[in-house]
């Protein structure tokens, strides 16, 4: 007679939790997807399941602990006459006897998108899976994180990336945020049962540029300008995500002051932002006497108001 509990690897005296958790971790290590042309492993999994499905009940446990049924179910000279349902009466819970493999137990209860869904015949514990279980099931999707610069975010940009040893073309939109998941459908893993492939997902993350900065749609941008600039005005070139343009800055601006640049910023869906300038006054680093002198000369005004 096998112990239930060795094949599982837990104690007599362990949790249902910890039953079910070491089941579940057993059928995942055995499960034949995993363990292609390996009948030992094919054979093990039958065992871990046909073990859980005595341990995983209470009633099946609590007799099969005080020696009512054995290793199969099946009941022994201690409690036969009170659990003659295993041949398939309705003191089974699964619905069917254990000769026949696991009756209408429906793994999707324990394992959500159930991965041994495939199984929906042949002999021993793979017979009688529910009518759930049966159905043409999607293939797993495959996680994936990608990282990508400012620019191929904001502008859009395509990406060669391998995946199951095949190099796939990504289309980033433009407009892309950090953080954002790309869905490319039917790219994933294969059904096991004859569904559709599942989807492959990939998360964006947008590296930080040096100098540009996303808000929404438009695009943020710091520049330096020198007190003659400040005072008197003039051109500068100033870079935006789709190239260098000239702008003007008026005489007089203060640090802080904002210019818009219309159209500058992100192409989304829902339109084109702008680029908003923020200008900062630098002085000079070195010591300029012709400056000194010159703010010197001049004739104080008031800039505060407190």
């Amino acid at each position: 007679m096998k112990d239930l509990y060795q094949i599982l690897g837990v104690a007599k005296t362990a949790s249902d939790s910890e039953i079910k958790s070491a089941f579940r971790k057993l059928a995942r290590k055995y499960h034949p997807d995993l363990n292609k042309d390996n009948k030992e492993a094919a054979e093990k999994f039958k065992e871990v399941n046909a073990a859980y499905e005595i341990l995983g009940d209470k009633e099946k446990r609590k007799k099969y602990d005080n020696n009512e049924i054995d290793d199969e179910g099946k009941p022994t000279g201690f409690g036969a006459g009170s659990y003659g349902a295993y041949s398939g009466g309705a003191g089974n819970p699964f619905g069917g006897g254990f000769a026949g493999g696991t009756g209408n137990f429906d793994f999707s209860s324990i394992f959500g998108e159930d991965i041994f869904s495939q199984f929906t015949g042949g002999n021993g514990g793979f017979q009688g899976f529910s009518q759930a279980s049966r159905r043409p099931r999607k293939g797993e999707d495959i996680s994936y994180t990608m990282r990508i610069d400012f620019l191929s975010a904001a502008l859009g940009a395509e990406k060669s990336v391998s995946l199951q040893g095949k190099n796939i073309n990504v289309k980033i939109p433009a407009g892309t945020t950090d953080g954002q998941t790309l869905r490319l459908k039917g790219l994933g893993m294969a059904s096991p049962n004859g569904g559709p492939n599942g989807d492959v997902l990939i998360t964006l993350n947008v590296s930080k540029h040096p100098y540009f900065e996303a808000d929404g749609l438009n695009v943020l941008l710091e520049v330096p300008i020198s007190i003659k600039e400040a005072v008197l005005g003039g051109k500068i070139t100033v870079p935006t995500i789709s190239g260098k343009v000239a702008v003007t800055i008026p005489p007089y601006s203060s640090s802080g002051e904002k210019l818009r640049l219309k159209g500058k910023g992100i192409k989304g869906r829902n339109g084109q932002g702008d680029e908003i300038v923020t200008l900062r006054i630098v002085v000079p680093q070195t010591p300029n006497p012709a400056l000194e002198k010159a703010l010197a000369d001049l004739p104080e005004s008031v800039v505060r108001t407190f």
